[in-house]
């Protein structure tokens, strides 16, 4: 099936009435300020205990595991039960993770290996609440009106990349057990309101009459290697991030060569999801149209080339601004992915597929988070930003040749499910 290209697209104001959008992205919104306000503070807390910036990479690798461990069983638990229990369950486990990390934070800790721990638990609540939660807003956007309800969904979740790591950082400095607390309470809030949303049923229901093989928890990874668009626009975000992405190593980079403080820093921290909430909102009125595929090449070079400046300077306006850009073209890149993947994927193979592109999301995140703090713990910050950068340039370069059919991508409506 494809979009629909003879119904008018649905405005902003249309998406938003339409029943469930509203209160998908306000539990998106409320949920996300927790995660990120969490994530902001444990990798500054945990680097303040350690000085080693190698923990925050094992930090990243301890969330991301849990994701690759069960790829085979979270996809699958999303296509055969009810998505919104599965989110519901999954997102409670979050918000016992986040208080226990309050809870662990008031014990004045000198040691890390608690935290690792934690870290590990809330990875394996993300990789069941993931799969799940992406497969609902296909389900619930109007007649012709995903993209929009995709680029709402990317302002709100930047809006609270904004909000959770800039209030981290006043709240870290008053108490880390404070910023964890604070990461609860949102997190609960969010739960109250996908309570709230009615996901219709679908085919993925009838799955369930079936029992679950190896062979069917394996489709979503088959799915994606025989649908070219499908892996190399997954792929690139894999790749790019992995090698480009340096915003684990930023509280090391605000205190060693910035020399800036804990305000400061989670200032810059929150400059990623400014500079996405920017585009998101420009994404938002004016959404992606045409040159899909070209576009989604060009912004992740751009997002390398901020790589390479954010790891040469040593001033903070010129960091700041380098996040910035660099998180406005990942939020376009995101934006075009995130509308690609649920076009060209049935309903009944979504959990799966979610699963799988988690996976790739993770090891751009987490598994890249790993890579900067290991790869800078041998050859130092500059040199590991610096060439995270040129790296995501050769990626780009190699993917514009090996994957014409991405490149020749035009319109969204062009994109047809199997």
């Amino acid at each position: 099936m494809t979009e629909p290209t003879g119904h008018t697209v649905p405005t902003g104001r249309q998406v938003l009435a339409a029943p469930g959008v509203t209160a998908f992205l306000v539990a998106q919104f409320t949920m996300t300020v927790g995660v990120m306000l969490q994530a902001a503070a444990l990798g500054k807390h945990v680097y303040d205990i350690t000085g080693n910036e190698l923990d925050i990479g094992w930090l990243g690798l301890a969330e991301f595991l849990p994701a690759v461990l069960l790829v085979l069983v979270t996809g699958t638990v999303a296509d055969h039960f009810d998505r919104k229990k599965v989110v519901l369950i999954a997102f409670s486990g979050e918000v016992l993770t986040a208080t226990g990390f309050m809870l662990y934070a008031r014990t004045g800790p000198t040691g890390t290996m608690f935290m690792f721990v934690l870290a590990f638990f809330f990875g394996v609540m993300r990789a069941f609440a993931s799969p799940a939660v992406r497969t609902i807003p296909p389900l619930i956007a109007p007649e012709g009106g995903l993209p929009r309800v995709i680029a709402l969904s990317s302002a709100t979740w930047t809006g609270a990349a904004i909000v959770g790591p800039a209030v981290s950082g006043f709240l870290y400095a008053i108490e880390p057990w404070v910023a964890y607390a604070t990461a609860a309470v949102l997190m609960s809030a969010g739960i109250l309101a996908f309570t709230t949303i009615k996901v219709p049923r679908t085919g993925a229901e009838f799955q369930r009459k079936e029992r679950p093989t190896l062979r069917m928890a394996m489709e979503g990874l088959h799915f994606i290697r025989r649908t070219p668009i499908l892996l190399a626009a997954i792929s690139l975000d894999l790749f790019a991030v992995l090698f480009g992405g340096a915003i684990a190593l930023l509280p090391v980079i605000a205190e060693e060569r910035l020399g800036v403080g804990d305000v400061a820093y989670g200032w810059l921290r929150a400059s990623a999801g400014i500079g996405a909430a920017l585009m998101a909102i420009f994404l938002a009125s004016r959404p992606v149209t045409k040159h899909v595929g070209r576009t989604l090449l060009i912004v992740v070079a751009v997002f390398g080339v901020h790589s390479i400046v954010l790891g040469l300077t040593h001033s903070y306006v010129v960091a700041f601004i380098a996040v910035l850009v660099g998180s406005a073209a990942d939020m376009v890149s995101v934006f075009i992915r995130s509308s690609i993947v649920p076009l060209v994927t049935p309903d009944e193979k979504r959990g799966r597929v979610s699963a799988v592109e988690g996976v790739f999301i993770g090891a751009s995140n987490e598994l890249g988070a790993f890579e900067s703090g290991a790869v800078s713990a041998a050859v130092g910050v500059p040199a590991t930003v610096v060439g995270g950068g040129i790296a995501t340039l050769g990626i780009v370069a190699l993917f514009w040749r090996l994957f014409p059919s991405l490149r020749k991508v035009d319109r969204f409506e062009d994109l047809v499910t199997e």
